[in-house]
């Protein structure tokens, strides 16, 4: 291969079990790759068994042996491919495999999305071919994470270490305060050198400090002082108490703040709404909805067919809506959810999570109801009035008919 001009590396394959086993002739091995003309030899821990003292010593050895350049592919089945391949660079080696997200077999690999900030960020190793400033050099690194998501069709961890929705999220009160004051005291980096960013959430953890950071995210201003503080908590603890949880619920929340300060605009009112499912004489299921909604002094009264309950509930809706609010059509449902709350049997309590985009944004809602129906209607109602309530435009000046 190399006398048709072509660079080789070597994947020893086993190499750290083989090590372990047999010393001189793991050794032997990549003494000879070296000689053959391999320009990198990469020491493998294949069954991904190894922790991280043991790939500092054998690739430290490796290296006082054989020498020249060295590299680390290591799986994740112990659970410590990133810190193997960390303590092989720290023990000599410039060469990484991994696969963004740690996508790969069984555990899969070592995920580059956390290899990546680890050398570049705390051992100041250049990662990136580039004359960008180390702050720049990693600031799509999300953007990436996000878009390999999607091509794979696979939900992203949101508990993924610098990438995650959450990995910069703060909830208990006492964090949240911290963070808003000193942010390294609970952010070993700043966000924004991956392109995440920092996210406060409230729930029954909360301190007033997490509804006035959460406030100031959505652009409104409060002070712990502020009555509404105090009411906005209170709503917050209430709700989860019944089962809401909120921390991806941001609609929600927003919903919440904007009705205790005084800024909730009217937009619509669901006054009567049902839903029937049947089968028709050639078995197939039909599920129809009614809705009554009321916008001013108008009110309409909508039915519509569905592929399920809750579609033909969401078709009503936009149906009654569409005619004041002409772009509640571009609105798009992209997740639903259903968690039971507390085990009861077919009596349980459910909280549904429903997240919705339209006109460049993304949002999402949640219902709690020992009725799954009117759990999956009161996120599609709070969804469609967050839109109406960020998008002046869309409600401004309803139509009437």
């Amino acid at each position: 291969l190399r006398d048709h001009g072509m660079d080789v590396l070597f994947d020893a394959e086993h190499y750290f079990d083989g090590y372990k086993e047999d010393p001189e002739y793991a050794l032997e091995t990549v003494r000879v790759a070296k000689e053959a003309g391999a320009s990198v030899n990469v020491l493998c821990d294949s069954n991904g068994g190894c922790l991280p003292e043991d790939v500092r010593r054998i690739t430290a050895e490796t290296m006082d042996a054989v020498g020249g350049r060295i590299g680390f592919h290591g799986h994740n089945d112990s659970g410590c491919a990133v810190a193997n391949t960390v303590a092989a660079v720290m023990s000599g080696a410039d060469h990484v495999q991994g696969t963004i997200n740690g996508i790969g077999e069984r555990c899969g690999n070592a995920d580059l999305c956390v290899v990546l900030p680890n050398l570049e960020h705390k051992l100041g190793i250049s990662t990136v071919r580039t004359d960008r400033p180390r702050e720049e050099r990693l600031i799509k690194l999300k953007e990436l994470s996000d878009y390999l998501y999607a091509l794979a069709n696979m939900r992203p961890d949101p508990h993924q270490p610098y990438v995650g929705d959450l990995a910069f999220s703060h909830k208990g009160g006492v964090h949240a305060d911290a963070v808003g004051k000193v942010p390294r005291s609970y952010e070993h980096i700043e966000p924004h050198l991956v392109g995440n960013r920092r996210m406060i959430s409230v729930s029954e953890l909360s301190g007033k400090a997490n509804i006035v950071l959460k406030a100031k995210e959505f652009g409104l201003h409060l002070e712990k002082s502020q009555e509404a503080t105090s009411k906005i908590l209170d709503r917050v603890k209430k709700m989860e108490s019944e089962g809401y949880h909120l921390l991806n619920a941001d609609a929600t929340v927003y919903l919440i703040m904007a009705q205790e300060l005084g800024i909730l605009k009217k937009t619509f009112d669901v006054v009567e709404w049902r839903s029937l499912c049947w089968a028709d004489i050639g078995g197939r299921l039909v599920a129809e909805a009614t809705v009554k909604v009321r916008v001013g002094d108008s009110l309409v009264h909508t039915i519509s067919e569905g592929e399920g309950p809750v579609n033909a509930q969401d078709n009503a809706l936009r149906k009654a809506l569409a005619p004041f609010f002409p772009k509640i059509e571009s609105v798009e449902l992209t997740n639903y959810k259903v968690t039971v709350i507390n085990m009861e049997g077919t009596a349980s309590a459910v909280e549904v999570f429903i997240e919705f985009k339209g006109n460049g944004k993304r949002w999402s809602t949640v219902g709690v109801s020992q009725n799954i129906l009117e759990a999956s209607k009161i996120a599609l109602v709070e969804g469609y009035k967050y839109f109406l309530q960020i998008n002046s435009d869309a409600s401004s000046s309803p139509r009437k008919i």
